[in-house]
């Protein structure tokens, strides 16, 4: 959707023009000063999968959640409200169909829709939209997360869409925070990836850093081995217009020389050649906080993981529970080997996942959703390879080892020290 100067939209619904032809991708660029890319996300649960996945490699600045007004806030919809605060993005709530719902209906779905934003997962301030002075408010304060813009909309007459398209037009861009990474090393992971006819391997996704440009060498990997080859950039496209160069925070497409299709794969990446190689690693260490389980995480237990582009399987290699500062330092805590490693709903843990079938390209700091039905671990990765978690084993020991220490000599002193007192 493309917006002009003034702040109009470049494709009016009235227009007679419209209705004739299609308008295309280069008529709209050409004339935008603005422009915002929907990613339409399924809702139904059986493609839960697909809609985290695009949560999680599509990067989006903000998110949009569509509650049909005669409907409710469904189970479904509770979820993928969860999905987005998990992943930190903004979300405006837009019920629909009120043309075609009863008063008392729509009330009832507000009240819903204000209780759930309300509660303690979410702490938002809902804000219903009548005015286009709330529109402004608000669009002002949607990137601080602190509040939930709410619009009652219809499609078949038309009511408040008005104030949705004045909002997604005042919304700031989030192209101000990519640009200290445009002078960094490429990095962008990959989508999706097509084979175009008389065009060759075409791979899409979204640069995180970096600038690339027509002809540039760039290294693809990892593959089954963890290994990177050499490429180079025979053409960009950008909303489907051929471009020079692409930027950080630009979603792009771009066509491979000396790659063939199966040699592709989603979660692989394009980076530049720099002096140090980049590796891929099989094992990682991430913090993770357990939700919506109603048995047991262990050892060994294998979930679908979901961070960037990544989707594949990991399993749980080992499990270090985080209780809090007070309780890791309590005395009463038992020594590491007896603990059992396990998790359930609320607890915190630093564990070590594994990749069950290839070699991935992760860096600390990415964040995470690890899902097994309708269980969801959320979380950030902390470090990668095995010696973050080695290091975070002794700290640990050494921690309850300390604590056995202080415990014996308050046995034989009636002085703890200060930090210990408050857990004793």
């Amino acid at each position: 959707m493309g917006f002009h100067a003034d702040g109009t939209p470049v494709v009016e619904l009235h227009d007679a023009d419209v209705v004739q032809r299609k308008v295309s991708w280069e008529d709209i660029c050409e004339k935008s000063a603005k422009v915002i890319s929907f990613i339409d996300l399924a809702g139904h649960e059986r493609y839960l999968k697909t809609t985290v996945f695009g949560m999680t490699s599509a990067l989006p600045d903000y998110a949009m959640l569509m509650i049909g007004a005669n409907a409710g806030l469904v189970g479904m919809s509770k979820e993928h409200l969860g999905i987005a605060l998990a992943l930190g993005i903004p979300i405006a709530v837009v019920i629909t169909k009120v043309d075609m719902c009863p008063p008392h209906i729509l009330e009832r779905t507000m009240q819903q829709v204000q209780k759930v934003l309300q509660s303690p997962g979410c702490r938002k301030a809902p804000v219903f939209i009548d005015s286009e002075s709330q529109v402004i408010d608000a669009a002002l304060k949607f990137p601080t997360k602190r509040v939930c813009p709410i619009f009652q909309v219809s499609n078949v007459t038309g009511q408040r869409l008005d104030l949705l398209r004045m909002f997604l037009n005042v919304i700031p861009s989030s192209q101000a925070q990519f640009a200290p990474l445009r002078s960094g090393p490429v990095e962008m992971p990959i989508n999706d990836v097509f084979s175009v006819p008389f065009v060759g391997t075409v791979v899409s996704g979204v640069l995180k850093s970096g600038i690339v440009k027509t002809g540039d060498s760039l290294l693809l990997g990892p593959d089954s081995l963890g290994q990177f080859t050499q490429t180079s950039v025979r053409s960009i496209q950008r909303k489907r217009v051929n471009v020079a160069c692409a930027s950080a925070g630009q979603s792009v497409c771009f066509a491979l020389k000396r790659v063939r299709r199966n040699q592709v794969r989603k979660g692989m990446l394009l980076v530049s050649q720099t002096s140090t190689p980049p590796c891929a690693y099989q094992e990682f260490e991430a913090e993770v906080l357990c939700l919506y389980h109603t048995t047991t995480f262990c050892v060994g237990s294998c979930i679908v993981l979901h961070a960037s582009s990544i989707r594949q399987t990991v399993k749980i290699m080992s499990i270090l529970k985080i209780d809090g500062p007070e309780r890791r330092r309590s005395v009463s805590l038992p020594p590491i080997d007896d603990a059992k490693p396990v998790m359930r709903m609320g607890d915190r843990a630093r564990v070590r996942l594994r990749f069950m079938a290839n070699m991935e390209y992760i860096t600390p700091g990415t964040k995470l959703i690890a899902r097994e039905g309708k269980a969801k671990l959320v979380g950030v990765v902390r470090s990668v390879g095995n010696q973050g978690f080695v290091n975070m084993v002794q700290q640990s020991h050494d921690e309850v080892h300390n604590a056995g220490a202080w415990q014996e000599a308050g046995n034989n002193s009636t002085h703890l020290p200060t930090q210990l007192s408050g857990a004793a």
